[in-house]
């Protein structure tokens, strides 16, 4: 008889097994994103870039926050007609290498004097030095030298060009399809989709439906009142490999 929709992962969650067996996220890719999208990642075995899905104006894909005389900073990469009826992989970064000397000047001012500065500043010249077709493909470029960076290893793929066939189904039947065809039976999403996806739904298709949550994070930034959901450059630039390792096991399925 098979568990009931989240039995088994709540046992997995109890004994810290992650990344999570047969588990999937699928997500849109966004440019250095904030600790919660890294841990979405590291407590799944898959993980597939919706880049095939519409862009978002004023979302995340092509923006973020970092740390500027303590308050938060927006960043944003500059797109060749971004809207919001094209697809991510549609859409071309413009001026590119007028944002690189630009947020080059920014980052130094924000985090020069931050202990880990030097080895998070080449990590994001690694990302800089790419030749890409897309935000989408900037993105995820941007994700995968974090990774590089901890020392981890991400086994991803873009809905683009595994699952184009999916395209043009019913948001949840297209997570729901894809997870099949990945031979998954979890699909993990963050928290803030409680309100679109229902896990009787997807628990009818054989699928269990988790959600994570950050768990409460503080880290030493300068001497300055923390400042939460900023980029993960700001988590690199203060904390050592492990200490950001750490921070990524902090979160809970429910």
């Amino acid at each position: 008889m098979r568990p009931s929709s989240y039995q088994k992962l709540e046992n997995q969650v109890k004994t810290c097994e992650f990344p999570l067996p047969g588990s999937v996220a699928i997500i849109q890719p966004y440019v250095f994103p904030y600790l919660g999208y890294f841990q979405l990642l590291h407590a799944v075995e898959n993980v597939v870039f919706y880049d095939d899905v519409n862009f978002i104006k004023r979302g995340w894909i092509n923006r973020n926050q970092i740390l500027v005389n303590g308050k938060e900073f927006m960043f944003t990469i500059p797109l060749r007609k971004a809207s919001q009826n094209k697809l991510i992989n549609e859409i071309e970064l413009v001026e590119k290498q007028l944002f690189i000397q630009k947020f080059r000047h920014q980052l130094k001012l924000a985090y020069a004097k931050a202990p880990y500065y030097h080895d998070v500043k080449e990590v994001i010249e690694s990302v800089f030095v790419g030749d890409y077709s897309n935000i989408g493909d900037f993105a995820i470029v941007s994700i995968l030298a974090v990774y590089r960076y901890l020392n981890m290893d991400l086994n991803w793929m873009k809905s683009s060009e595994e699952f184009c066939e999916t395209k043009g189904q019913e948001k949840a039947d297209r997570l729901i399809h894809i997870s099949k065809m990945l031979a998954c039976d979890t699909y993990i999403n963050p928290v803030g989709g409680k309100s679109l996806y229902h896990k009787d739904y997807f628990a009818k298709h054989g699928i269990d439906l988790g959600f994570i949550e950050s768990g409460k994070v503080n880290y030493k930034q300068f001497e300055n009142d923390f400042v939460p959901y900023l980029s993960i450059i700001d988590v690199l630039m203060f904390n050592n490999k492990a200490a950001v390792i750490e921070l990524l096991n902090n979160f809970k399925i429910g």
